[in-house]
């Protein structure tokens, strides 16, 4: 109770068991040399376990535990009050200090909330804020399929702190992310870990909502490193959760395999696939909105028009659209 060590807590039994015991005496008896008791009776000073004889000078008599256990406590009741002043003014002084960033860095924030994260720091810094402020849930759409190691890197501290807060955490990426092994691993985590993770075919531009109360979206969608805006404005946090929202009831969990249609039998990617080519996009830009290689397109169309027996991808078109594939 008193926290003393072991010798220290032999010595001080000797001192109460026989209080005109000399150093010598106690060495004698706990066979401790010199250098070690002296060591102990220090301690124990220090404590105010002992105290200087009033009867013979240059020794010392054991305080009761009793009174040695009340002063310890005053001491630490003293050192709590000591540190609850010292996070006070800690508090103060970041207060302080986040005031004084803001008023350093004007423009940043417009006058309805809204600010501009320029460059991956800033927009970091700013997440790890809002991660620690969310008290309900947070919304993700992360499109591209497969994410970059340094994205997963910088969002697995946060999302974990989160997910042992109770936080609920829905996740959507798109199809292509269940052939990366790193994303689908991430995904399969989070799951584990309470989580909620669709997939879906084409995703809405990159979104983070907090609480449905604060949206962070990329500057240039096509170029994220760019930097990001974050805003409080509900019509504009609104419909993007209304969008998000819209977007995970047509999405399919991570664990189950998207079923293909059983009239056309076509899966939703093949479908996606066939409406932007239709529209007149380029392998690269349907690629990149599917979040797949181009290689990866050029094989599921090859895959396509031999299905269709088509020659060329206008045949292929015709084609589809004849059989209402399109």
């Amino acid at each position: 109770m008193l926290g003393l060590e072991p010798n220290t807590a032999n010595v001080y039994r000797e001192l109460l068991s026989d209080p005109v015991a000399g150093v010598k005496d106690i060495c004698l008896r706990l066979v401790l040399p010199e250098t070690t008791v002296r060591a102990c009776l220090d301690q124990l000073a220090d404590l105010s376990l002992v105290r200087p004889s009033r009867d013979e000078p240059g020794a010392v008599r054991a305080v009761s535990p009793q009174r040695g256990l009340e002063l310890m406590l005053c001491r630490q009741e003293e050192e709590l009050l000591r540190r609850q002043q010292e996070l006070e003014l800690n508090k103060a002084a970041a207060a302080r200090a986040v005031a004084e960033y803001a008023a350093l860095r004007p423009g940043i924030a417009d006058s309805d909330g809204t600010e501009r994260l320029v460059g991956l720091d800033s927009i970091q810094a700013k997440l790890e804020v809002l991660a620690a402020e969310v008290s309900r849930e947070c919304l993700s759409v992360m499109p591209g399929g497969a994410q970059s190691q340094a994205s997963l890197d910088a969002s697995r501290p946060l999302d974990e702190q989160a997910l042992l807060r109770g936080i609920s955490m829905l996740t959507l990426y798109q199809d292509s992310a269940r052939n990366d092994p790193a994303t689908y691993a991430y995904a399969q985590w989070m799951t584990r870990e309470g989580g909620m993770v669709r997939t879906c075919p084409v995703l809405p531009p990159r979104v983070l909502l907090f609480d449905r109360e604060t949206a962070v979206v990329p500057i240039d969608p096509a170029n994220t490193r760019l930097g990001a805006l974050c805003t409080r404005e509900p019509g504009i946090v609104a419909s993007l959760a209304a969008l998000f929202d819209q977007t995970w009831s047509t999405a399919v969990p991570l664990g189950a395999d998207r079923p293909q249609e059983s009239a056309t039998g076509l899966t939703p990617a093949e479908r996606e696939l066939l409406k932007l080519l239709a529209d007149g996009m380029t392998d690269d830009m349907a690629g990149r909105r599917l979040g797949v290689s181009m290689r990866t397109v050029r094989r599921q169309m090859a895959a396509l028009m031999e299905r269709l027996d088509a020659s060329s991808r206008f045949e292929a078109g015709l084609k589809a659209a004849q059989r209402g594939w399109l």
